[in-house]
């Protein structure tokens, strides 16, 4: 884009936001979005937020609370863009807003702390979050945590925090929070090679999805390399508003991939999958890479769709489950998979699939949104649960670390012995080995 394009271009935080003149205001975006369903506030829309976005763009509004407000309520979880006939790119318009937020709007010095310890240091530097990952494990297997909860110790603590402590994942052992080995060679008939990302959080907390994954991707001919030096892909950052953040983990991400040499990169948590699939759009202006970006977003895959395009290799054991899918919002809305997933189960012996309603409807986990907004996070949570529970299945399956999380609190408050799974777990429990 020239210089004199930029100046007349609608533009927030030095980021375009042109799109929102695509919106034609046919409101067919409305029933799609969480929040305007359960608020039923124009403000609350993809329409309404569209509004605010061009409106601040054009300086006719300020940042006020209520802008705000309406704003970061958002999830950001695309399902408007599905439906718009317009394609209106919405995921890209509501970051840049998060990000004007965060340049004209701070808070105070403990919300700028939080940020910084975690935007700036824990995402950015994985010996930093192994370290929390360990004092969090001698938290809860101390005994220390049960206290605290028995206790009422939780209960006082301020603001937001009792939420936030509730959604502590539990944190796996030493030996299964291991890095995940940097080669893992084809199992027969060798087909190419893939390089895995194994994320931040995920790695920590879900370091047994990536395991399951390298050995699914294995046995299905595909030698599968981790590169020891990734770090996290920026995903979290991006959307919440640290658009700085985000570019640096791109660039770091790109160049690692690129000198692993591989036909695909494929990824399991779908957050992660659907930003890194943006960043040709995120690095556009970019001139070192943009044109890297675009490649190197043309190479990643969701595990689901990778998988899928020929049948999965056997022999497949039988898992005697009934099992139920929920959408997470990347996968469906921001990488337009829906069914993928369903094939691949479908191939699993002894597994019977029952539709669950409103199955690509937001769960509000959507990256730190239940953290960020605890009250709209547990209304949205409390319909999914009902859902889930309706449908008699014995396990909830799904693709996204922060789904598994907020799903499964969900199911625990409500009383319910259902578990909750990611698909390459049955994936891998179906490989006789």
């Amino acid at each position: 884009m020239t210089e004199s394009a930029k100046s007349s271009a609608l533009m927030l935080h030095g980021l375009s936001v042109e799109g929102v003149n695509q919106c034609v205001h046919c409101g067919l975006c409305l029933p799609s979005c969480p929040t305007f369903s359960e608020l039923g506030t124009e403000m609350d829309s993809p329409r309404g937020r569209i509004f605010l976005i061009k409106s601040l763009a054009e300086g006719r509004i300020g940042l006020t609370d209520s802008a705000v407000e309406h704003l970061s309520l958002c999830l950001d979880c695309r399902a408007c863009e599905t439906v718009c006939p317009a394609g209106v790119p919405y995921g890209r318009l509501i970051e840049a807003a998060k990000a004007e937020i965060e340049r004209v709007r701070p808070g105070g010095a403990v919300r700028r702390a939080f940020r910084w310890v975690n935007f700036g240091l824990l995402l950015r530097h994985p010996r930093l979050l192994a370290l929390a990952a360990a004092g969090l494990r001698l938290y809860q297997a101390s005994g220390l945590q049960a206290l605290a909860r028995r206790s009422g110790v939780v209960r006082a603590l301020p603001g937001t925090l009792p939420a936030w402590e509730a959604l502590l994942p539990p944190l796996p052992s030493r030996a299964h929070r291991a890095p995940l080995v940097p080669f893992t060679p084809a199992v027969g008939e060798r087909r190419g090679r893939v390089a895995m990302l194994t994320g931040c959080v995920q790695a920590v907390v879900f370091g047994a999805h990536n395991r399951a994954t390298a050995r699914v991707l294995s046995l299905n001919g595909w030698d599968v390399v981790a590169p020891g030096e990734q770090r996290c892909c920026g995903a979290l950052n991006a959307h919440g508003g640290d658009h700085a953040g985000a570019l640096d983990m791109a660039r770091q991400t790109i160049d690692v991939f690129e000198r692993a040499g591989v036909d695909a990169v494929v990824v399991n948590t779908s957050g992660c999958g659907a930003h890194m699939k943006g960043y040709g759009a995120l690095l556009a202006d970019d001139p070192a890479y943009a044109e890297r970006a675009r490649r190197f977003a043309a190479s990643v895959r969701d595990l689901s769709e990778f998988l899928a395009v020929t049948p999965l290799r056997g022999p497949l054991a039988e898992v005697p489950l009934t099992a139920t899918y929920h959408d997470p919002c990347h996968v469906v809305h921001g990488q337009k998979i829906r069914t993928a997933p369903r094939t691949l189960l479908a191939q699993i012996p002894g597994v019977r699939l029952v539709p669950l309603p409103e199955s690509d409807w937001c769960c509000g986990s959507a990256g730190i949104y239940n953290l960020t907004q605890p009250e709209m996070a547990t209304q949205l949570l409390r319909r999914k649960v009902a859902h889930v529970m309706s449908t008699g299945a014995d396990v909830v399956v799904t693709a996204n670390p922060g789904c598994i999380l907020q799903i499964q609190q969900g199911l625990r408050d409500a009383g319910s012995p259902m578990r909750v799974l990611h698909l390459v777990e049955l994936l891998d429990r179906a490989y006789v080995r």
